[in-house]
């Protein structure tokens, strides 16, 4: 949760960044909006990619630990049939 809440901070302030600095290159309004989002999104696949991939290491890794509760529930409900179903 700290990785992706760093992740998108980071990527919030780079495009704090580009609004203010396009603001005073003169770009105003909506396009002002639009190229901010651009720059923005560039820099951050550049400058933030270590960053993005220990984001999504610890995403897959809290994945896995669901999908393995998941299994586990599932093969519990299995058995409580089974044992149903030798009644």
């Amino acid at each position: 949760m700290r990785t992706a809440l760093a992740y998108t901070s980071a990527r919030f302030v780079l495009f704090l960044i580009a609004l203010v600095v396009l603001y005073f290159a003169g770009a105003r309004g909506l396009l002002l909006a639009g190229l901010a989002l651009v720059v923005s999104g560039i820099a951050s696949f550049v400058l933030l990619s270590r960053q993005r991939d220990v984001m999504a290491g610890s995403l897959a890794g809290r994945l896995r630990g669901v999908r393995n509760r998941a299994g586990e529930y599932r093969s519990r409900l299995d058995e409580g049939t089974r044992a149903e179903d030798q009644d």
